[in-house]
């Protein structure tokens, strides 16, 4: 009895043991994410944000793009499920734009902040959906950002809202809500690392190679270009940043070596290549790693106002969506980088350097007539470039295509793709009528293996 008594006692103490380690573990978890901490890098982060926007919707109105990819092109390249969305006339496009650099403006000086960040994120989205030919990484971020921040507190103390009482300021908020924030952009960086732990990025330096050869003219780096170890320098250090710079962010000690690195590899990748305000946004946007407080600060409450139960579930389903959409090319047959599919909304940034070649072949079934159709004559430079290897926009345009003609008709592509240096390949089955297929995220059966 004494045996049986004892194992059993024992087996209950480890079962308590458990169960209070298990508690604990989550308490201090919980403690971590409820105790009150300044919302100043919130506020920071806002007034960043905002300048920024402005900042991009001057550059984009003065470079003339507006009326170049908005209001030229007599074709849209939608996305799935948003084929309603159309462009306005060129007024309310030019409008619109206006707008979003004013509300950028808003946002910054914290002027009717939330309705403000309301309004700039159906607009900036709206423009996003219009056309994917036009997808940036950046982009995307911009419109994942600002749906964020309008369910935080980011008025603080550096607002006209709180300045003249038009809105509460809340200076201190829960721990969770900055590291809602941090994660996003945590999640950004850590993506864009793992899609780099690939053969082409680490064994061949693809596409840096390309892109460093061409860029030898660079005053001071450029004949270091033209040797055969900088591109994997660059291809590793790359890696090793984007999938370790957000622990070094969120860990104090090295914090302020961390935002020194992020300055210096965003500087030199927006210095070499052309890849528009995201280097910038990125910079400014780690911002937010940093507590600001400022000496003579108060000390933080013991309690903050708690968020509805709704706003808590809606940013929980965000950030679980946030994890899962990047790894949905694992559901596509085939690498993500030749066949495009679960591509965008991934932070797949910088892998490829691809150029297609497309002719169409139209067909008249009754007749048996056939004739060939270049995409030039309907899309823009960069729609034809961009959907010259992607299979997704070559099916848009084969029906767009189709709907120029009173008869029924048949469309099937050539498609030769070069991939990171990779001779040029059919892409697709030229054999298949492309109307057969539904432009939808459906796997298509039809792109050929690279």
């Amino acid at each position: 009895m004494t045996g049986i008594n004892g194992a059993t006692e024992g087996t209950e103490n480890t079962e308590r043991l458990s169960l209070f380690s298990k508690t604990s573990v989550f308490s201090v978890a919980k403690n971590a994410l409820t105790r009150p901490v300044s919302s100043r890098p919130l506020v920071v982060l806002r007034v960043a944000f905002g300048l920024l926007m402005t900042a991009s919707m001057v550059r984009f109105m003065a470079r003339g793009w507006v009326t170049e990819l908005y209001v030229l092109p007599q074709f849209h390249f939608t996305f799935w499920g948003f084929e309603w969305i159309r462009p306005l006339p060129p007024t309310g496009m030019w409008l619109v734009f206006i707008l979003l650099a004013l509300l950028g403006l808003t946002i910054a000086a914290g002027l009717a902040t939330r309705p403000s960040l309301i309004t700039f994120f159906l607009l900036f989205t709206y423009v996003e959906l219009i056309d994917k030919a036009y997808y940036l990484n950046h982009y995307y971020f911009v419109s994942l950002l600002t749906s964020l921040l309008i369910f935080l507190p980011v008025r603080g103390d550096w607002s006209v809202d709180g300045r003249f009482g038009w809105g509460p300021p809340q200076p201190f908020v829960p721990a969770w809500m900055l590291w809602l924030v941090r994660g996003q952009l945590g999640l950004v960086y850590f993506f864009a690392g793992v899609a780099k732990l690939n053969p082409d990025w680490l064994v061949a330096a693809q596409p840096l190679s390309i892109w460093l050869h061409a860029r030898t003219s660079t005053p001071l780096l450029g004949p270091l270009f033209d040797t055969a170890w900088m591109p994997y320098l660059f291809s590793w250090a790359g890696m090793l940043f984007d999938l370790t710079v957000p622990f070094w962010l969120s860990w104090r000690k090295s914090r302020g070596v961390a935002y020194l690195a992020v300055i210096v590899f965003h500087g030199l990748t927006g210095l070499l290549f052309n890849i528009g305000m995201f280097p910038w946004i990125m910079i400014a946007c780690t911002l937010v790693f940093f507590d600001w407080r400022l000496p003579g600060q108060p000390a933080p409450s013991s309690k903050v106002a708690k968020s509805p139960r709704w706003v808590v579930g809606f940013l929980a389903l965000f950030l679980g969506i946030q994890l899962l959409l990047p790894l949905r090319h694992w559901l596509y047959p085939g690498n993500v980088n030749w066949t495009e599919e679960g591509f965008r909304f991934a932070w797949r940034v910088m892998l490829v350097e691809k150029t297609g070649q497309v002719t169409f072949t139209v067909r008249d079934p009754a007749s048996g007539r056939q004739w060939h159709v270049l995409p030039s004559q309907y899309l823009t430079v960069q729609q034809d470039k961009q959907m010259s290897f992607q299979p997704d926009m070559i099916i848009q345009f084969a029906h767009f295509l189709a709907a120029q003609y009173s008869q029924p008709v048949e469309v099937r592509a050539e498609v030769y793709v070069s991939w990171n240096g990779r001779p040029s390949r059919l892409l697709l089955d030229p054999a298949q009528n492309l109307l057969a297929i539904a432009p939808d995220w459906r796997p298509k059966s039809f792109i050929l293996a690279p």
